[in-house]
């Protein structure tokens, strides 16, 4: 049985009230949401993949494509923006070369802009997994970066 099988059984066929959490355990368990899962959901419930795609996009917790090996959270937060976080992002965004919610061509990096990560009287703050990096300026992100590569070739 497959991951999306299993996590479809523990809900009720064509229970459209269900979107939303099986959106978020298939997310879980794969990383992001597949074209392939979105066909099996609105197989499932019975509902167009146009409504399922069209109500996962409105919200910008859901992803459609993998995430890097190494995922950045960067704080964009009223605090972290006042304190440069959109310095910070553009640092990120020119050592990575890519935007926000994309993943470098290699797999190895992505990042998001959040809203607050609670460490208000830290930022610019970004996470890695459980990793907090704190009071970032655009000047530290080169050398953040080159540790990080580190860190996604072992993963």
């Amino acid at each position: 049985m497959s991951k999306i099988d299993e996590i479809l059984s523990r809900y009720r066929e064509g229970g459209h009230e269900n979107l939303i959490p099986i959106l978020q355990d298939i997310q879980e368990a794969e990383g992001y949401l597949s074209e392939n899962a979105i066909v099996r959901i609105g197989s499932f419930l019975k509902m167009s993949t146009t409504k399922i795609y069209g109500l996962a996009t409105f919200y910008d917790r859901f992803r459609f494509i993998p995430a890097g090996k190494v995922h950045l959270r960067i704080c964009n937060g009223t605090t972290c923006f006042i304190n440069g976080s959109a310095g910070v992002v553009a640092a990120v965004r020119e050592s990575l070369g890519t935007e926000p919610g994309q993943t470098t061509r290699d797999g190895r990096f992505s990042y998001e802009l959040t809203a607050c990560q609670g460490g208000c009287n830290e930022g610019p703050v970004i996470c890695v997994g459980e990793d907090y990096h704190t009071r970032i300026r655009p000047e530290d992100v080169p050398e953040l970066v080159s540790k990080l590569k580190l860190l996604a070739d072992l993963k």
